[in-house]
């Protein structure tokens, strides 16, 4: 019988622990042949704090894992009975996700760095320009897009206000 991908719903912020507690289990009752991966989908996001740059790592989807697995009472009961565990998605006859599903999901792991960046800057922030021609001028934040990690800042120059497209990196606030 080949393996069949399943989530597994858990507590939220507890899937690493979860992911290492199943792992475990799986070693010291020697259920290797049962359960061969478990999976916490993440993607590397840069994030901006205080002007510092930051790697992590955000959770597609918190508070759950996916469990490539032969479904049968044992590994059934080893998954479930693990603490922060609160059941499989489906209930008592647990349904296999599609493997069209799961290999999306792991190419987009496996992608790498897909170089999203929280802003820190909202509409009206005042703002310093780092980087770029119009470094050390000051203006306020008066568009931000975060899709494209662009925002837009006003400036004045020549005594009027001027928009300056800016990406996130080139600003910090004043």
């Amino acid at each position: 019988m080949a393996k069949k991908w399943y989530v597994v719903h858990t507590y939220s912020g507890f899937e690493e622990k979860v992911k290492t507690a199943i792992e475990d289990n799986i070693q010291r009752k020697g259920l290797e042949d049962k359960i061969s991966q478990v999976l916490i989908p993440t993607e590397k996001i840069v994030e901006l704090k205080s002007g510092k740059k930051r790697e992590i790592n955000k959770k597609f989807y918190p508070g759950y894992i996916l469990i490539e697995m032969d479904m049968d009472d044992e590994a059934w009961h080893l998954v479930r009975s693990t603490p922060r565990v609160t059941g499989f998605v489906g209930g008592k006859e647990p349904e296999p996700i599609q493997n069209e599903e799961v290999d999306v999901i792991i190419q987009q792991i496996e992608k790498g760095h897909v170089h999203l960046v929280k802003s820190q800057f909202d509409k009206g922030d005042n703002v310093r320009i780092t980087d770029g021609p119009f470094s050390s001028f000051n203006g306020y934040v008066d568009k931000v897009d975060t899709d494209h990690n662009k925002l837009w800042v006003m400036v004045t120059i020549f005594g009027r206000q001027t928009p300056v497209e800016l990406n996130f990196l080139q600003v910090e606030k004043a």
